[in-house]
């Protein structure tokens, strides 16, 4: 039974699609990227820099921050993969604390539709993916077309801001601003386009490894240097033929809409005098490779696409600037959330909140972070991965394929260069990281892999077109 207490703290929940961890103007990762929000909302706030999901890919990540639970554990384990239909998304158990709970955006999380799902008074979706122009939202289970060259994030913005205008004053309120952006393909505003043309990255350290040979020596699994020239690597990036720093110049465009609409919510708060006492927590649903291991997009255990974004900003919580290196997940949001309303939180979740982190209580208790990305028939390029991470190693156990797992001393090597699973004097550790991974299965029912229906053809699959 879920004890309410007194207080209920309004919250304020945006997130975003495919934004990495460090694509921010103050992490200074790209220099001529500008964020200033986005900077404002971590100097003002709270910058976590180890924020990790549990699985790098949009439909399982949003099913773990709405349930708090692994993939393993809510099957939604891949894009297609349908929502069981016993699940229970934190929101409801808002609702029956009293609140008024809107939805806006991208939810992509077990299956295509738009309709109104649990947990939500007010509702604005679309099917899947969804489109950057001239949408065509399910307002409340009624479908209304935008045209007009409409762009979705202003779009999401303005409605989400409209529902708080016209709420009830006198019962608290959850929003969960959910975008588009900055998925691939990445389309700016029109107002950014062109913004950052001609600039470019500094390409990571091992971007040219599976090009030149030398990932044997450096002890990769052959699937990475296969992956060069798949649909998720450098050579040959979503099927197009396209330099990269293009690629980012799109993306980091896109972000500005993102970033305009933190602004333009934040701006609402204090507008309306609640900018102290609401808690404000932007987040990504994965992070991103922009070359790392010659590599794109996400699914894989590495940094950059399994750590994200994540600012907090609440100040009757905590004073701002602060930069916890606590590790935290996204199966953490729905317990912090539900916390800062009075709800307690439901046994099934093992997350925790973070907020005793920020204001002082206490330190983390989490010591490492576990991580799963089950093999997708869509993708078959990136296996079958069980991982675990602490502050010193990241272990990554595969599945289902005939290679290399993969351990990295992060202290002494956070560009993940060296595998260091062969090492005489590092077998010990692997074993007690491959038994705690078992552990972590055993203990949260998971010692299986979750098999779901998929007939169709393997659109991600170059090497055999229209084969089923």
């Amino acid at each position: 039974m879920l004890k309410t207490k007194k207080k209920r703290r309004n919250v304020i929940f945006i997130l975003t699609d495919d934004h990495r961890y460090d694509y921010m103007g103050f992490t200074g990762k790209v220099p001529w990227l500008e964020t200033p929000n986005m900077d404002k909302l971590a100097s003002e706030g709270a910058y976590f820099s180890n924020a990790f999901v549990t699985t790098s890919l949009c439909s399982p990540s949003r099913a773990s921050i709405l349930t708090g639970q692994f993939s393993h554990n809510h099957t939604i384990v891949d894009n297609q993969a349908p929502d069981p239909g016993n699940l229970t998304y934190f929101p409801q158990y808002l609702q029956k604390a009293g609140y008024q709970t809107g939805f806006f955006g991208k939810w992509h999380m077990g299956d295509h539709g738009d309709e109104p799902q649990p947990g939500f008074s007010h509702w604005e979706s679309f099917p899947g993916q969804g489109v950057y122009y001239n949408p065509t939202l399910n307002i409340n289970g009624e479908r209304v077309a935008y045209k007009d060259s409409t762009y979705i994030t202003d779009l999401l913005t303005d409605h989400a801001l409209e529902w708080l205008d016209n709420r009830d004053k006198k019962k608290p309120f959850f929003l969960y601003l959910s975008h588009k952006a900055v998925h691939a393909a990445f389309k700016p505003a029109r107002r950014h386009k062109g913004r950052y043309k001609g600039k470019q990255i500094a390409l990571p350290s091992t971007y040219d490894q599976t090009k030149t040979g030398k990932y044997r020596d450096l002890k990769w699994p052959q699937w990475v240097a296969d992956q060069r020239v798949s649909w998720h690597g450098v050579d040959y990036m979503y099927h197009e033929n396209r330099d990269i720093h293009e690629m980012v110049v799109d993306y980091c465009e896109t972000l500005l809409g993102v970033d305009e609409s933190i602004g333009s919510v934040m701006e609402w708060l204090k507008q309306e005098g609640l900018d102290e006492s609401t808690l404000v927590i932007y987040m990504g649903d994965n992070g991103f490779s922009w070359g790392e291991h010659g590599l794109i997009d996400k699914r894989h255990f590495y940094e950059e696409s399994v750590k994200v974004p994540l600012l907090v900003r609440c100040p009757d919580i905590f004073e701002g600037g602060v930069k916890p290196k606590a590790m935290v997940q996204n199966i953490d949001i729905g317990p912090t959330v539900l916390a800062e309303a009075g709800v307690q939180k439901p046994e099934h979740m093992p997350g925790v909140s973070f907020i005793p982190i920020l204001s002082g209580e206490k330190e983390s208790s989490r010591k490492e972070v576990f991580y799963e990305y089950f093999w997708e028939y869509d993708f078959p390029m990136t296996p079958t991965v069980f991982g675990m991470r602490t502050d010193k190693y990241k272990y990554m156990k595969f599945q289902g394929i005939w290679d290399r797992n993969e351990l990295y001393d992060l202290e002494n090597d956070p560009d993940e260069m060296y595998n260091l699973i062969a090492d005489p004097d590092k077998q010990e550790i692997v074993k007690e990281m491959s038994t705690a991974i078992y552990d972590w299965l055993e203990a949260t029912d998971g010692m299986q892999i979750p098999l779901k229906r998929t007939i169709k053809y393997r659109y991600g699959d170059y090497k055999h077109p229209n084969e089923y």
